[in-house]
């Protein structure tokens, strides 16, 4: 019997159409700037498309913000075949290039940066180009990034074209301390898994990510270092035997050159019971500090309130709430988790239990997303009912699975599959 193939192949076709097919009629931003206005025109980006920076105090001689106006064309014109001509449109409706302009001439990247950028397209003063302005250049890669999503590639004309111009976009962070916390100890993740999830936090404007090593002095045990010495017992591999003069040695050694920072896992009933957890966790504390580094105390049961009181910065992340490998927590539940408002350091954990190379894009996202923007957008913009950002969210999710990212669907819990065909917008 002759095998039918030209209809899977029409059908597959179909499918691509109906994922990259969507109507732009809305501010399909993510996240949520705080102050966005368009309007019903379209604008062509040029095959010529530059970067400008007339008016701009920031030499960028390190070339951060040259290499990211290239990610930005990188993730605009992925694959596509752009051979739109041009000169069919009236001029006055092509984009030739971005001016940028940055009023700080330095490029010192620290907690509490200046983060906000203002755009606008096209700019008034010069119809031919978009216009982003910033205090400083990370502001001003933010901006770009949200450039990235105003533009959309039309299948039926080639042409990369911006909808629904003119745009004008002001946009700063809510918080200043936004992140992701990744495992990296229980699963072995390769450095170039590592690299593309970095890129995946900059479309959701994540600036931090932290890789942690729990366990870390156990871990080097278990995996062959050979330290049999700090067991409390041969039976008993650990917590390590604080009575050891030779445990305190090896962390110090470590702490004087292969790690940044040291994690203290602390339960609150432990803590009570056994002092002899407190001598070890304030004695390695004090072998870190005399290294210079800046310490942080894990507390599994949340922040205290006496912490704020006494004016500790604290690093929020609800083990109920924001644990990224928590599967049965699903994107709604991680958007209507509020930060208690006397907090500013937020951040997402990916613990990796259940975690690998194999699947940590698709357990990050989408409910990192969520996140995201409940942390980047002013409180008065967030949706109070989850519905009313779906669609939007759904944009985005389908925006990371054209770059490359595996972004799992929003239906059902995380990590979880298509339930059926269909669009990327309806999953």
């Amino acid at each position: 019997m002759e095998k039918i193939e030209i209809p899977i192949c029409v059908f597959l076709l179909i499918q691509v159409a109906l994922v990259y097919g969507v109507h732009i009629h809305q501010a399909n931003i993510w996240p949520m700037p705080n102050f966005v206005s368009y309007g019903d025109k379209i604008r062509f980006i040029s095959n010529a498309f530059e970067l400008k920076t007339e008016g701009s105090k920031f030499g960028d001689a390190s070339g951060i913000l040259k290499d990211g106006f290239s990610r930005l064309m990188d993730i605009v014109k992925l694959d596509h075949v752009i051979d739109a001509n041009l000169s069919l449109f009236e001029q006055s409706a092509v984009l030739g290039g971005i001016n940028v302009a940055i009023a700080s001439p330095s490029s010192e990247l620290q907690h509490g940066v200046d983060e906000s950028y203002k755009s606008i397209v096209p700019s008034p003063r010069e119809q031919a180009y978009a216009r982003l302005e910033a205090p400083t250049v990370y502001g001003a890669l933010h901006g770009l990034q949200t450039f990235s999503q105003l533009c959309h590639f039309n299948y039926r004309t080639r042409a990369i074209e911006v909808k629904l111009a003119p745009w004008t976009v002001i946009d700063l962070p809510r918080f200043p301390y936004r992140g992701l916390l990744i495992d990296t100890s229980r699963h072995y993740l390769p450095l170039p898994v590592i690299k593309s999830v970095i890129d995946s936090m900059v479309y959701a404007k994540l600036p931090v990510i932290f890789a942690l090593k729990p366990h870390l002095f156990l871990s080097l045990i278990l995996r062959g270092v050979g330290y049999p010495s700090l067991w409390p017992s041969a039976n008993c591999t650990q917590p390590l035997d604080v009575s050891n003069e030779f445990t305190f040695k090896l962390i110090d050694g470590i702490l004087s050159g292969r790690i940044s920072k040291t994690f203290s896992n602390l339960d609150s009933s432990i803590w009570v019971v056994m002092k002899l957890i407190q001598y070890f966790v304030l004695r390695a504390q004090k072998i870190a500090l005399l290294h210079g580094y800046e310490i942080v105390n894990w507390l599994e049961i949340g922040v205290p309130e006496c912490a704020v009181v006494a004016g500790l910065r604290c690093i929020v992340s609800n083990q109920d709430k924001w644990y990224l490998d928590h599967l049965d927590s699903t994107w709604d539940q991680f958007y209507m988790n509020e930060p208690l408002t006397n907090i500013t350091q937020p951040k997402q954990q990916a613990l990796g239990e259940h975690i690998d190379a194999s699947d940590i894009q698709q357990t990050i996202w989408p409910q990192a997303a969520a996140a995201a923007e409940r942390l980047w957008t002013t409180y008065d913009k967030l949706a109070k009912d989850p519905r009313e950002v779906i669609g939007r969210l759904a944009h985005f999710k389908c925006l990371l699975n054209q770059r490359g990212i595996a972004a799992a669907p929003l239906a059902g819990y995380g990590r979880v599959a298509p339930e059926d065909p269909g669009s990327c917008y309806k999953q």
